[in-house]
């Protein structure tokens, strides 16, 4: 059902083929990676609502038996005067019973419960910003087959153009063996290598369609073609303020950090509650009763109670301590990635100036590379030079025209990898 949505919804994108940005947002929302926020927000809320219950009553059952060495019992001398008065006296047993329920209800916590919601929300923030780091690679996988695309496309274009131009040179040199004035391996020589560019052309779909197909199950959406990228004055500038996942995890780490530290006041504080036990067993609370009469009964206790462990003060330094060591770690960690995330900026844009001022010679090669390969179909033409050397110089002039669409997918590449670098 999510491929079918997803696929209505790009429909109208097939058309004219996908940009870039339409494969990455395709990809992250087929990516099964993206199922892990629902988990995520759902385990922290359960977990939210079991930290919530530590509000309703406390509720424990228990049972016992136990036999004594010895047992509460009357003065000698009283029990000889009740004797004397026809009082029978039968003293507690040593063998004793009791089964009972024990209800315990918080009424103030000092803000323990509080403080344990707010780490495990913090903590779900932690981990959806982590997934959000892995899912956001996901977008340097798209660029990786998105431009390999670009350059295929390139490529083939230019092939087309390589045939058209073999197979015009093929065609003349067939009147001129028809005529006697060019020989049959020069004919041969250029068919071979026009056929030798059906090969290639051969193998430059092939690479394609393998493309295609792994963009377009990467993304979840049928990828038959793909937009040219275009480039923007402000491409390739100054460097960009960072916005990457990852700076937003390290801050998802420090607010949880901050909910521990709150955690560790509550501690402190003391906490008062209401309890009751009742139990049904031998001896019950009247020990002078029981003490007459050896029955079971029904017996309970209900009160307040406020207690206040100190002991967190032993540990509270350390505990405050470790967790601004933490903090520091955390920090060191946005320094380094911010760091290496600089170096990436600048290679990239230096990569990016590099390319510029190749791509400013290209253009000039080129129509030069072209004169030279005119000059050689008119010499060929006349005799003044074989197959050999117009092969030659057509190769020559494809590969500056190789070289040309290389640059300008190179830079695009760069640019757009600097836009993945800073999340921009």
């Amino acid at each position: 059902m999510k491929k079918l949505v997803l696929g209505l919804v790009m429909l109208p994108m097939l058309a004219f083929g996908q940009t870039l940005e339409e494969c990455q947002q395709a990809a992250e929302k087929n990516y099964p990676l993206i199922q892990q926020y629902g988990l995520i927000e759902k385990t922290t809320q359960l977990t939210v609502a079991n930290i919530q219950k530590g509000w309703l009553p406390q509720v424990s059952a228990s049972a016992q038996a136990t036999y004594q060495s010895d047992v509460m019992a009357w003065p000698d001398g009283l029990k000889t005067m009740l004797s004397g008065m026809g009082v029978n006296v039968k003293g507690l047993k040593k063998d004793q019973y009791r089964v009972g329920i024990d209800v315990q209800q918080t009424i103030y916590d000092g803000g323990v419960i509080g403080s344990q919601k707010r780490i495990a929300r913090e903590q779900g923030k932690v981990q959806a910003a982590q997934n959000e780091v892995n899912l956001y690679n996901v977008r340097k996988r798209v660029n990786e087959m998105y431009f390999g695309l670009l350059l295929l496309d390139e490529q083939i274009k230019l092939n087309n153009d390589l045939q058209t131009l073999l197979a015009g040179n093929e065609s003349k040199l067939e009147s001129m063996t028809e005529r006697g004035t060019a020989a049959e391996s020069d004919l041969q020589n250029v068919r071979a290598e026009r056929l030798n560019a059906v090969q290639k052309a051969t193998e430059l779909a092939s690479q394609k369609q393998m493309l295609l197909r792994m963009l377009s199950t990467f993304c979840g959406i049928e990828v038959n073609n793909i937009q040219k990228l275009q480039m923007k004055a402000e491409d390739g500038g100054l460097m960009a303020e960072n916005h990457r996942p990852e700076l937003k995890a390290l801050d998802a780490q420090i607010g949880m950090l901050n909910a521990q530290e709150k955690a560790l006041n509550a501690a402190l504080m003391p906490k008062v509650g209401l309890f009751a036990q009742g139990y049904y067993g031998y001896p019950g609370l009247n020990m002078f009763e029981d003490m007459m009469r050896h029955k079971w009964t029904l017996n309970g206790i209900v009160g307040a109670r406020v207690t206040w462990n100190i002991g967190a003060l032993y540990t509270r330094k350390n505990d405050k301590a470790k967790l601004q060591l933490q903090r520091d770690m955390t920090e060191n960690s946005r320094e380094v990635f911010l760091f290496n995330n600089n170096l990436e900026q600048i290679q990239q844009h230096e990569n990016i100036e590099r390319y510029q001022k190749l791509m400013a010679q290209d253009g000039e090669i080129i129509s030069l590379r072209q004169a030279v390969r005119k000059a050689a179909e008119s010499k060929l033409t006349h005799g003044i030079i074989d197959s050999n050397d117009l092969v030659r110089e057509i190769n020559q002039e494809h590969a500056a025209c190789v070289q040309q669409s290389v640059h300008e997918i190179e830079m695009l590449k760069e640019i757009y990898d600097n836009k993945y670098t800073t999340n921009n």
